[in-house]
């Protein structure tokens, strides 16, 4: 008894084993095709497929005669495949570029513009603390001169306002996962880098309409002129000396058209991202976001000098965009052409007239 329950245990194994082999040599040389239902419901043979050009067969005739590997090898190169939806790079399985951008957005772009943020603090930081603080170097005089107007300081401070926000939440998405997931955490990280991109898309085509404005209401005044020359040639007279200078010295028009630029950059690449059809392809929005950080991390730069200069950096130099007005002994100290101007007997009565 015992020899015929051994018998039948290591043929039921066996059988098991026959299986398993049939099952893997029907896989393997597709002595059934299973894609022609009669086959499949009557056991009735398919005649082997053709040869394909470069000899031997695929089993199934799915492929013809090229291999796995040359598909995978065509589809990494961003080959497109047949779509039946009217978006034509929904083809494209894999966007090689994709790779390229991301691997600079998240190398140079943010390594190079960290080196330059933290070098314009940096650079901040150790001229107030070998130059310190600009002063007056004859005091307050205790009168007045009318420098800019209210239409002027409205638009300066809903740039601003904007250029603070905007800069804030643009460096969140840019930084944050490096600098505020080790402090708060990924999902606190999930919800600020959310609110921040919708804030940034929210506000962004506001920025349009103030650098727009802006350059409405500043163009005047700020082309460059040759007295703006020595300027440069004495750099601004930061170490210094003084320089004469018209209502904006050189390095206020230089700012200020650097300004324009790059925010119309920003403009125009930020409509591009928020409203991807206006270019349509990936890799152009993929370019257009470079462009877009970039000229991001300049503007920051150079608003944080702005920042500094108009508020630590020189004492009078922010009341002229608070109260309007600043005092006469600061107009003759940074903008002496300029103050003459303005009090000279036949501008007393027109000092809108006055040249820049």
């Amino acid at each position: 008894m015992r020899y015929k329950d051994d018998l039948s245990r290591c043929l039921r194994v066996i059988g098991f084993i026959l299986g398993i082999l049939y099952c893997g040599a029907v896989g393997l040389t597709g002595a059934v095709d299973l894609a022609h239902p009669a086959a499949a419901q009557t056991g009735t043979a398919v005649p082997p497929s053709e040869p394909g050009p470069e000899g031997g067969t695929v089993p199934g005739q799915t492929l013809g005669s090229a291999s796995d590997a040359e598909i995978w090898r065509q589809i990494r190169r961003g080959a497109a495949g047949t779509v039946t939806i009217p978006q034509d790079e929904a083809g494209v399985l894999i966007q090689s570029e994709g790779e390229q951008w991301r691997s600079i957005r998240n190398g140079p772009l943010s390594t190079y513009g960290s080196w330059l943020l933290f070098g314009a603090v940096g650079v901040a930081a150790l001229y107030f603390a070998i130059r310190g603080r600009i002063r007056i170097a004859a005091g307050r005089s205790g009168q007045r001169m009318t420098r800019f107007s209210l239409t002027q300081r409205v638009t300066h401070w809903f740039t601003g306002v904007l250029f603070l926000l905007l800069g804030t939440t643009g460096l969140i998405l840019l930084y944050g996962k490096y600098v505020l997931i080790p402090l708060v955490g990924a999902p606190a990280f999930g919800a600020i880098a959310s609110a921040a991109m919708q804030a940034h898309n929210l506000f962004g085509p506001l920025f349009i309409l103030a650098i727009l404005t802006l350059f409405v209401v500043f163009v005047r005044g700020n082309g460059f002129r040759l007295i703006g020359l020595g300027w440069f040639l004495r750099l601004g007279g930061f170490f210094g000396g003084h320089i004469r200078t018209g209502r904006y010295n050189a390095g206020e028009k230089s700012w200020f058209w650097a300004a324009v630029l790059l925010g119309l950059v920003l403009s125009a690449s930020g409509l591009a991202l928020e409203f991807p059809y206006l270019l349509g392809e990936r890799q152009d929005l993929q370019l257009a976001n470079l462009v877009h950080g970039i000229a991001a991390l300049l503007f920051i730069c150079g608003g944080l000098a702005h920042i500094y200069l108009g508020t630590i950096g020189m004492e009078g130099a922010l009341e002229a965009m608070t109260r309007g007005d600043v005092d006469t002994n600061w107009a003759k100290e940074h903008h002496d052409v300029w103050h003459d101007e303005m009090v000279a007997p036949d501008a007393a009565e027109s000092p809108k007239e006055a040249r820049p």
